[in-house]
């Protein structure tokens, strides 16, 4: 126990790791368990400083049943963590573990679910808005936002002809592949798109989801203060991760050797890195969000691809470094999967870390802001725009070369 105490001393605040002083300011630690169930899980040590010195806990059987009413009195629905006093160094710490909990959301009784609702970001705690509120509870029902039905529409609302172009070799589409594949569902009798269908294929889908939208801008430098070009991407998404390759291969094109029998283009960040992340970001963004599309910004030294939505709860940023995939939207996620757009569930997000330690590339970065998740692809060698580009970019030259699906010349 004291090494695993020791060790787990010396790591940062976190996700799932925070330390307090005492118990003289109950309203942020409520907060922080609040957070941890709702969120990931958490252990909360009272006994040690914001510089985590170790300080110890005064009157520890006090302060335990003080923290326990605290707890019982406060958070709503019940919260029972597992409450330990642990002796370190000669001192007494309180340590309380959290679990993800499957009676989420938790909130503060006094300021009620609308408004008592915290999540965990990084290593602060954030109340949840609405949507994400609604979001947990839909999460411990088991139900996805993009599996609901939309009952004020009608099948022919979808695009028939691009899901037909989309699955030609592969399906054929009628009514029992549209409900096999769950782009349509069964409401009071009648055959409605579900959300994910129609973020999918929907003919009028700004209409019904304002921000199912792409924005990609390339800028000049390392900041936003001058944009140089950008596009607003607004198809099907299947055809949004071609139109996002296409903007990103315009701007990732060095040169190309012609040294070889077939042509060889030089880019300068590896396009497999590029289309997983924007992929990813395709699929796991949460669209019952309104007020953010998904973004793409290409700089000079980087590449930033940002999602709204956070998190599914029990996962951290770790965790998908190492692999572990939940789906928060399976509709469009084996829609992807069918078209040949992903592989394997969860193989996405290590193999961009090994793509990236393969070709000396500094590690990307993946950081949970509040209501969105931000991908940072890094260039290896700072790539400024050349007057050539510009004034070839200016004319509109044409970058049709450059490829459709799987094409990565």
């Amino acid at each position: 126990m004291n090494k695993y105490l020791t060790d787990l001393l010396l790591q940062p605040e976190g996700k799932r790791l925070e330390f307090k002083r005492d118990l003289s300011s109950p309203q942020p630690l409520l907060k922080t368990l609040i957070a941890f169930a709702n969120s990931a899980g958490g252990k909360l040590i009272i006994g040690v400083t914001d510089d985590q010195q170790i300080i110890g806990v005064e009157n520890p059987l006090d302060a335990e049943e003080q923290l326990c009413n605290l707890i019982s009195d406060n958070i709503a629905p019940r919260l029972v963590p597992n409450i330990e006093l642990i002796s370190y160094q000669n001192k007494t710490l309180l340590s309380i573990e959290v679990f993800l909990s499957g009676l989420r959301p938790h909130f503060l009784r006094s300021n009620g679910i609308e408004n008592g609702v915290y999540i965990r970001l990084g290593s602060t705690n954030r109340q949840a808005d609405h949507q994400l509120t609604t979001e947990l509870q839909r999460g411990v029902a088991g139900i996805s936002f993009d599996a609901l039905p939309m009952p004020s529409l009608s099948v022919d609302n979808l695009d028939l002809k691009a899901i037909a172009k989309d699955f030609s070799g592969k399906r054929e589409i009628n009514e029992q592949t549209l409900q096999s594949l769950r782009l349509i569902a069964k409401d009071q009798n009648r055959l409605v798109p579900t959300h994910g269908g129609y973020l999918l294929y929907g003919l009028e889908r700004r209409q019904h989801f304002d921000d199912a939208w792409v924005q990609c801008g390339r800028f000049m430098g390392t900041d936003k203060s001058n944009i140089f070009d950008q596009t607003e991407i607004d198809e099907s998404l299947p055809n949004s991760l071609h139109e996002v390759m296409i903007f990103l291969k315009k701007h990732a094109f060095r040169s190309a050797d012609f040294s070889q029998i077939r042509r060889k283009d030089i880019w300068s960040i590896p396009l497999d890195i590029l289309r997983e992340v924007v992929t990813n970001a395709l699929i796991h963004a949460d669209y019952s969000r309104r007020g953010t599309p998904l973004r793409v910004a290409f700089f000079d030294d980087r590449i930033v691809i940002e999602s709204p939505g956070v998190l599914l709860p029990g996962m951290t940023v770790e965790d998908m470094k190492r692999g572990v995939s939940q789906i928060r939207n399976p509709v469009i996620a084996r829609v992807f999967k069918e078209l040949g757009l992903i592989e394997q569930w969860g193989s996405g997000i290590p193999g961009v870390f090994r793509q990236a330690a393969a070709n000396n590339l500094p590690e990307p970065q993946i950081e949970e802001l509040s209501g969105r998740i931000r991908f940072t692809v890094p260039i290896n060698e700072p790539a400024p725009l050349t007057n050539d580009q510009m004034r070839g970019y200016r004319v509109k030259e044409d970058w049709s070369y450059l490829g459709t699906w799987g094409e990565e010349r």
